[in-house]
C-alpha cells in the first residue's frame, strides 16, 4: 500500500463539481507535483490533504490511517504556501519555531531543532532578523523550514514560487528538491509551471476539468501525453492534419508526402486524423538515418540566444522546430524552401 493514498476523492462547492473521483497513491519519500491550468482543482486536492477542505465524498489515508475526518493540526502535514504566510511580529527564528512551541516541544530541544533548520535552509546567521529585513526567496526558505520543522509526515507546496522572479526560482526549486530528497519526506507540490514540474517531480500529475488526464514520470508526461489536452499543455507541439493511407502500416501522408507511424491506424483510407510532434523531434535538412523525410518552406525564424526557433509551412500547415545556434552556420531565412527529417516513432497519434 503506498504511504499516502487517494481514493475516489470528490469535493463539489454547491453544484459545481471540482474535483472527481481523483485517485493517486504516493509513495514514502516521492515528490509528486499536481501541475494544470487555473482551476483545474489541484489546489483544492492539496487543502483536502491538509484539512482545509472537507471532501464531499472520497478517502485520505496517511501510513494506513484515514486522516479525513481528522483536523489540519491532526494530521501531522506540513503546508508551505504562496504568500509565506510568515508571523511579521516575530523573528525568522520564532517563526521558524512557532510549530514546535505550539506542539510544547521543550525549550532547549526546539532551539536546537531551530538552528538545525536554519542550517538547512542556509540561513544560519539571520534567525535574528525579522521577515521584512529578507527577500523573498529568503523568507520562502523560511517558511519552508517552518513546515520542516515539527517533523511532518507529508509536506504540501501550494505553488510556492510562483511570486519570485525566474532566476531566484529556478535557484530555490533546486534548493527545495535537494532537501526534499536529504530528508526522504513526502512531498506534494502544486505549480501551473510545467518546467517546474518536470524539473522536479519523480512523478506528474497533469489535472484538467478536475480529473487526473495522466500521471506518470516526467519523460512520460512529456514524451507519450495519453490525452489530447495533456500533449498539448505540457511543452510546445506541432499539430497537424494527416491523410491515412495505409491503416495496416500505419502510413499517412502530409501535403502527399508519406509519414509511416510505425503502428495500425483504426481508420479507413482516406480519413483525416491528427498526429503531433514536438518542435526538438523535427531537424532541418536531409537525414538518411531517420524514416520520414518532408519538404516546405520557412515562415518565421525566432533567434532565442542559444536555440534558434524555426518555423515552416508544409502544405498549408505550420511547424516549428528548434535548432541550436551555430556562430559558424547562419539561420535559415524567410521565405527558403526546406529539407526536414523526423523519425516516425516520435509522432504522436492524438485522440479523436
Amino acid at each position: 500500500m503506498s504511504f499516502l493514498t487517494i481514493e475516489h476523492l470528490e469535493k463539489s462547492f454547491g453544484a459545481t463539481r471540482v474535483v472527481k473521483d481523483f485517485n493517486l497513491g504516493i509513495e514514502k519519500g516521492e515528490f509528486v507535483s499536481l501541475l494544470g491550468p487555473s482551476g483545474c482543482g489541484k489546489t483544492t486536492v492539496l487543502r483536502m490533504v491538509a484539512g482545509f477542505e472537507t471532501p464531499t465524498s472520497g478517502a485520505i489515508r496517511i501510513d494506513g490511517q484515514d486522516v479525513v475526518n481528522l483536523r489540519a493540526n491532526q494530521r501531522q502535514i506540513g503546508m508551505v504556501f504562496q504568500s509565506y504566510a510568515l508571523f511579521p511580529n516575530l523573528t525568522v527564528a520564532q517563526n521558524v519555531g512557532f510549530g514546535l512551541k505550539v506542539a510544547g516541544v521543550p525549550r532547549a530541544q526546539a532551539a536546537d531543532r531551530v538552528t538545525e533548520m536554519l542550517r538547512l535552509i542556509g540561513l544560519p546567521d539571520l534567525g535574528g532578523r525579522y521577515p521584512f529585513q529578507l527577500s523573498g526567496g529568503q523568507q520562502q526558505r523560511v517558511a519552508l523550514a517552518r513546515a520542516l520543522a515539527v517533523e511532518p509526515r507529508v509536506l504540501l507546496l501550494d505553488e510556492p514560487l510562483s511570486a519570485l522572479d525566474a532566476k531566484i526560482r529556478v535557484s530555490l526549486r533546486n534548493e527545495i528538491r535537494e532537501i526534499q530528497r536529504k530528508l526522504g519526506i513526502t512531498t506534494i507540490f502544486v505549480t501551473h509551471d510545467q518546467e517546474e514540474a518536470l524539473s522536479m517531480s519523480d512523478r506528474v500529475v497533469v489535472m484538467n476539468g478536475g480529473i487526473a488526464e495522466q500521471v506518470g514520470t516526467p519523460f512520460e508526461i512529456y514524451n507519450r501525453p495519453s490525452t489530447r489536452f495533456v500533449a498539448s499543455f505540457v511543452g510546445t507541439l506541432n499539430q497537424v492534419q494527416v491523410t491515412v493511407v495505409d491503416p495496416d502500416q500505419g502510413i499517412v501522408t502530409l501535403a502527399d508526402q508519406p509519414i509511416r507511424l510505425g503502428q495500425p491506424i483504426a481508420k479507413s483510407i482516406g480519413a483525416t486524423i491528427a498526429i503531433a510532434l514536438r518542435p526538438e523531434a523535427l531537424r532541418l535538412g536531409a537525414d538518411p538515418s531517420r524514416d520520414v523525410a518532408l519538404t516546405g518552406r520557412i515562415d518565421e525564424v525566432h533567434f532565442l540566444g542559444s536555440v534558434i526557433r524555426v518555423v515552416a509551412e508544409i502544405g498549408g500547415q505550420r511547424v516549428s522546430l528548434d535548432t541550436f545556434n551555430r556562430p559558424d552556420a547562419p539561420p535559415p531565412r524567410v521565405g527558403d524552401s526546406v529539407d526536414l527529417s523526423a523519425s516516425g516513432r516520435d509522432f504522436i497519434r492524438l485522440a479523436d
